[in-house]
């Protein structure tokens, strides 16, 4: 089995900025590809970002120019640096371990791993 734990979330003022990190407890030999996820209160979740072992990312059309997704893959962690906050981006935040990248920030991830979310709550 594996764990994710993500840990960077807070509170931020708009315009302001947060890093994410979501540290896989192990290598994911069947995980093609890490995905951060969001789910704000009444709202569908949504992918946000994605990254594949080939490091191409993906993002979704509300956080491009903003966020930036990236990896370490010698310390099994996931990083998504979110600049430019907007009250918007209010959310639960969630990493996970998937097979592929469908579009648009989203790594297909239903028989994957996730985290247990991480909260982002941006003031205006």
């Amino acid at each position: 089995q594996v764990q994710l734990v993500e840990s960077g979330g807070g509170s931020a003022q708009a315009g302001g900025s947060l890093r994410l990190s979501c540290a896989a407890s192990r290598y994911t030999y069947s995980s093609k590809c890490m995905g951060w996820f969001r789910q704000a209160p009444g709202k569908a979740r949504e992918g946000v970002a994605a990254i594949d072992r080939d490091g191409t990312t993906s993002y979704v059309d509300s956080v491009k120019g903003r966020f930036t997704i990236s990896k370490d893959k010698w310390k099994n962690t996931v990083y998504l640096q979110m600049n430019s906050l907007k009250p918007e981006d209010t959310a639960m935040y969630y990493c996970a371990a998937g097979q592929w990248i469908v579009s648009g920030g989203y790594c297909y991830a239903d028989n994957g791993y996730w985290g247990q979310g991480t909260q982002v709550t941006v003031s205006s």
